[in-house]
């Protein structure tokens, strides 16, 4: 019998974020500097917490807590000009209302990593004063 090879295919999950400038200029104007930075500080803070919170939600299998707490950032995440972010917790809810499993797992991982580079940028774009 022949001897069989395995090969290991690493993909790279890097992903470009993109943020809507725009949205945060935006509530500088409606807000003035310091309502602005409250707002957009609370912002990422509820993310951060919603992330974290649905993936633990998936890890439990408890799937109503998860799509509760993915749409929840699908508003926080239009709020402070996150619409990639936006869209992909749309495909986390939509993945458990249609029952894919291996939809969900994928989405959720893209979640995560599209969430961790969107704070990571909007930290960048306020270090900038915005």
């Amino acid at each position: 019998m022949g001897e069989t090879v395995e090969q290991v295919t690493l993909l790279n999950q890097d992903e470009r974020v993109q943020l809507d400038p725009g949205r945060l200029k935006e509530l500088y104007f409606q807000l003035g500097e310091a309502g602005a930075e409250d707002v957009v500080c609370r912002a990422l803070e509820e993310l951060a917490a919603r992330l974290s919170h649905t993936e633990r939600c998936y890890r439990e299998m408890r799937l109503r807590d998860m799509r509760k707490s993915a749409r929840s950032l699908i508003a926080i995440a239009d709020q402070v000009g996150m619409q990639m972010l936006a869209q992909v917790a749309g495909d986390v809810t939509a993945s458990i209302d249609c029952g894919d499993q291996t939809a969900l797992a994928a989405t959720l991982s893209r979640l995560i990593r599209i969430g961790e580079g969107s704070l990571s940028k909007i930290w960048d774009l306020q270090d900038l004063s915005i």
